[in-house]
């Protein structure tokens, strides 16, 4: 929740129904749309409503409203609980404030909501029903942000005039941190009651050691005995809710009905609580929790609820083995729609996003025309000697390298998805091997394209010879390996930085292994594997295969004696069965998937 992680060439109302799609796939396109309509308007968000999201670098809608959209994904298909991981970072404050009263709306529409924050505004504060302040990892406070100021008198000290409950409380704890006590002062007043001495006792202790010893301090057992009569008239005066397994430590009256619905939602049914604890005097101060270990039979615990949760409720899969009464919960399907429903939306999803990002297709499709071209006419009509040998070598090779290097530009792009793909698989949106098919399906007709126009380009302008078709399938294979090596590459490493040294780089050895400066019988025994780790050996080889598989002559040698083309293929110790030209499309194929 801190980093909005949105697809920034969709709409609001795109994003929703997307969301939706995946969430409530059962429900018609009309109720969806209803639904859809309902949360905008419950956001705030009409006014955006067919503006597209954005991001740092092209803003469409504002941080607080890409908040919103964010909030809107996870909660439109109406969870019973929600989590939320500092939700203002990053907005100013009239933006935090609004983020936090839509989601005030949202808790007070049924769902539970818990939320981390950080350095809250006064305003924000005023809007929490239940507060939990922690330091060093421990609980320092729990109840009602209104209780802070008598949870502070308690604590000797008084919060100064005009100044936040909450942000003196965090002052405070922050002097004890920092002083000679710790704040485990603080913790041991939170669970006992027991007042912490002032930040100056802990020196005033060691100077007076050398005095007469000091009487000894009344047990914890005989101080309960003492407070006991004085503190169960004030604690049968207000409600205390079972926070825990065993103890009576949450004061917000909000909590019992949050309670009861999670313990339904799990299957659990209300069960009554059968130990006695005694009245804590400090378990019904705000803020102040008493060690629940002490149980007096006789003493029963005023106000208990019916929906306290008991040690016998939490189960063993022993206890299912043998005891018929209890049974699991049936949380149905992990995921809502079949796979190829997931497979269809995201198809959807995805031939938005490149329509709509028409530069990273066309600024491919640019340079593979004009790198053709300019290919064409610098190799036209090759001459039928060992420098047309030479020059057909070398058209081969740079196709194949161009290629490659060709979908180094959309990096970035894979990186930035990455982040949407992880949110959504977290959260069991969808599988991600539909994920992987549907992004494979959608890039094909582009990609098909690609090929095709550099294909026709080069193919009569240098007289090639073998199968066009064949010709057209391993440009559009090497297309569809390297595409696959990018998402491979941007799915490991952190930013697209790294993704681009980390392309360049592999593609580079890919090219130095291919075979074209040395032969795979030339390379040292301890290099071969790179040969046949390389995606260029493939299309390379095969695009050779395809051109020279032939006893035609291409040229005479230096003895004059004719250069057939199985004679160049035997030359490169490449294989002049042409039943292996298609096995090398076939491995190049596997290395899209593996990838993939």
């Amino acid at each position: 929740m801190q980093d909005d992680r949105l697809f920034p060439m969709l709409t609001v109302y795109e994003t929703f129904m997307f969301a939706i799609d995946f969430r409530l796939g059962s429900l018609s396109r009309t109720e969806k749309q209803e639904r859809v309509e309902k949360l905008i308007e419950q956001l705030g968000l009409s006014t955006t409503r067919n503006t597209y999201i954005g991001d740092e670098g092209t803003g469409r809608v504002s941080g607080g409203e890409r908040r919103g959209v964010s909030i809107g994904v996870d909660i439109i298909h109406g969870p019973s609980l929600l989590f939320f991981d500092e939700p203002t970072s990053g907005l100013d404050s009239t933006s935090a404030h609004s983020v936090i009263e839509k989601v005030q709306d949202i808790a007070r529409s049924g769902s539970t909501v818990i939320l981390t924050i950080h350095q809250s505004s006064h305003r924000i504060q005023l809007l929490l029903d239940h507060l939990i302040i922690l330091a060093r990892g421990q609980l320092r406070y729990q109840g009602a942000p209104n209780d802070v100021a008598h949870y502070l008198v308690r604590m000797g000290r008084k919060v100064p005039k005009n100044e936040s409950l909450i942000e003196h409380l965090i002052d405070v704890i922050q002097e004890y941190d920092q002083s000679e006590l710790g704040v485990e002062a603080i913790g041991a007043f939170a669970l006992t009651g027991m007042k912490p001495p002032p930040i100056g006792a802990a020196t005033h202790e060691m100077s007076a050691s050398t005095g007469p010893p000091s009487p000894a301090r009344p047990s914890h057992r005989a101080k309960h005995q003492d407070v006991e009569a004085r503190g169960r008239d004030k604690a049968s005066k207000r409600l205390r809710f079972d926070h825990s397994v065993s103890s009576p430590w949450n004061t917000s009256k909000s909590w019992t009905a949050s309670n009861s619905g999670v313990l339904q939602s799990l299957g659990f049914s209300p069960a009554r609580r059968n130990d006695h604890r005694s009245p804590s005097v400090m378990g019904s101060s705000p803020g102040c929790y008493a060690y629940a270990t002490e149980i007096v039979q006789s003493t029963p615990t005023p106000n208990s609820s019916d929906y306290t949760v008991n040690e016998n409720d939490y189960l063993t899969p022993n206890d299912f083995a043998t005891d018929t009464n209890h049974s699991f919960h049936d949380l149905g399907p992990k995921f809502v729609n079949s796979f190829f429903s997931e497979t269809w939306i995201l198809m959807r999803r995805n031939f938005i996003n490149i329509m709509r990002t028409p530069e990273l297709f066309l600024s491919r499709l640019v340079v593979l025309t004009a790198m053709g071209i300019m290919m064409a006419t610098m190799f036209l009509h090759p001459k039928e000697n060992l420098q047309g040998i030479t020059n057909r070598l070398s058209f081969i090779i740079f196709t194949c390298t161009l290629f490659f290097f060709s979908s180094n530009d959309a990096v970035p792009a894979f990186i930035q998805e990455r982040f949407v793909f992880i949110r959504e698989t977290s959260h069991n949106k969808y599988r991600a091997s539909s994920y992987t098919i549907a992004g494979l399906i959608t890039f094909l007709p582009f990609l098909a394209l690609q090929a095709a126009v550099n294909a026709v380009i080069v193919w009569f302008a240098l007289s090639l010879r073998g199968s066009f078709i064949y010709f057209l399938v391993v440009l559009f294979m090497s297309l569809l390996s390297t595409n696959s090596f990018v998402i491979f590459v941007s799915s490991v490493v952190p930013n697209y930085i790294l993704g681009y040294a980390a392309v360049i780089a592999f593609t580079a050895l890919f090219f130095l292994f291919c075979g074209y400066f040395l032969s795979s019988n030339g390379m040292p025994k301890y290099w071969k594997w790179m040969n046949y780790v390389s995606t260029m050996t493939f299309p390379y080889e095969g695009l050779l295969m395809n051109q020279y598989q032939t006893n035609e002559s291409f040229g005479k040698d230096p003895l004059g004696r004719d250069v057939t083309g199985f004679g160049i293929l035997n030359s490169l110790n490449i294989s002049q069965d042409s039943g292996k030209k298609w096995e090398k499309v076939f491995h190049d194929n596997t290395v899209c998937v593996r990838l993939s």
